[in-house]
């Protein structure tokens, strides 16, 4: 049954013009009495714009591409490019089949995440991408495929890019998954063919996807080396940004002076690692060797050139716009793993005898 604004008002107990006043921002209203309202159309799913009957038929000319930091180039590449296939071929000067491309920054946040996915469903959306890894949250996962399905229902076109499948949902049309564990293995076996054994291992956040498969990746390697004593300790968890990586290796030289190698969860972790490295007065790769993953655009131009793993983001990024618009069919089966490429660099090389 469709919700209207009389339903809204009479579960928040205010009238229908309190409801509209809140929805629009255009009328002062009390905090207390806001909330009220808004927690009402939350519990409600209160669309705006018309009933939800109508979305399927009625989808706008809006696509959500969310990701959690669009500073961060790994995020800010894929959005890029997807933006670009989604806002038509440049040059034309008109609208035809072009759709008006959104970037939402959630910083992380799972509460964020799903507000945001609630407002493209309040504005009708096309299309919504969502990027990079996901939250490993049974609360939040319930959440994220309630809500994707309302979205599909009404018409939206949920595609993933970086991020694996979502389990237990059918509303999303493709899921472009990034060989996460394949690439983290390939990078640890190439740090064990030079023949280090003492390898620090500075991690993402903990409950997200993307950092668990990295190091599922790398422990495979060890194990498949006969490695597995004591990996706890060389292993610390952190933000993906410079800072964690340059506190985190700093950590693990306390723990382990004896460290050879330092794998970062990705480049911009890379770096802070490098950082720590030298301000202990060590050398890279002569005493220490460190790789990163992601293969973002500084990688090459670090000194050394860092080696690391290879994601084709532009490119994921573009078919997650192709596959938003409807332009690309989706992949058998609803999703596709991307592979990833191990890039060897100066910044690897045999332990010192």
């Amino acid at each position: 049954m469709t919700v209207t604004l009389a339903d809204v008002a009479a579960r928040a107990r205010v009238s229908p013009a309190t409801v509209s006043r809140v929805l629009n921002g255009n009328y002062p209203v009390a905090a207390s009495t806001r909330e009220r309202v808004l927690r009402a159309v939350d519990e409600l799913d209160y669309v705006l714009n018309g009933p939800a009957s109508s979305l399927a038929a009625a989808t706008s000319d809006l696509v959500g591409i969310l990701v959690n930091d669009i500073a961060d180039p790994f995020f800010g590449i894929m959005a890029g490019a997807a933006q670009t296939e989604i806002g038509g071929q440049e040059g034309s000067g008109r609208a035809g089949g072009e759709k008006l491309a959104v970037v939402c920054n959630t910083g992380g946040s799972p509460e964020r995440e799903l507000t945001y996915l609630t407002l493209l469903q309040r504005q009708r959306a096309a299309a919504v991408i969502l990027t990079g890894g996901a939250l490993e949250d049974p609360a939040h996962i319930a959440a994220m495929s309630a809500k994707l399905t309302k979205l599909a229902d009404a018409g939206t076109h949920v595609v993933l890019c970086g991020r694996p499948p979502l389990p237990g949902s059918s509303a999303v049309v493709a899921s472009l998954a990034f060989d996460n564990r394949g690439g983290g293995r390939r990078l640890t076996e190439h740090l064990l063919a030079l023949g280090h054994r003492r390898i620090g291992y500075v991690a993402g956040p903990a409950e997200r996807t993307t950092t668990r498969h990295r190091l599922e990746g790398h422990r495979t390697a060890l194990a498949a080396a006969g490695l597995t004593d004591d990996q706890g300790p060389l292993t610390v968890h952190g933000p993906y940004d410079r800072r964690s990586g340059y506190k985190a290796t700093l950590e693990l030289l306390r723990r382990s002076p004896d460290l050879t190698a330092v794998v970062a969860a990705n480049d911009t972790v890379a770096l802070g690692a490098c950082a720590a490295v030298r301000d202990q007065g060590l050398r890279i790769p002569q005493d220490i060797s460190v790789a990163g993953f992601d293969d973002l655009p500084f990688s090459v131009d670090a000194v050394p050139a860092l080696t690391t793993v290879r994601l084709p983001l532009h490119e994921a990024g573009a078919r997650a716009g192709r596959l938003a618009m409807g332009t690309e069919a989706p992949p058998p089966g609803g999703i596709a793993t991307i592979a990833a490429e191990l890039m060897a660099r100066a910044s690897t090389a045999p332990p010192r005898g």
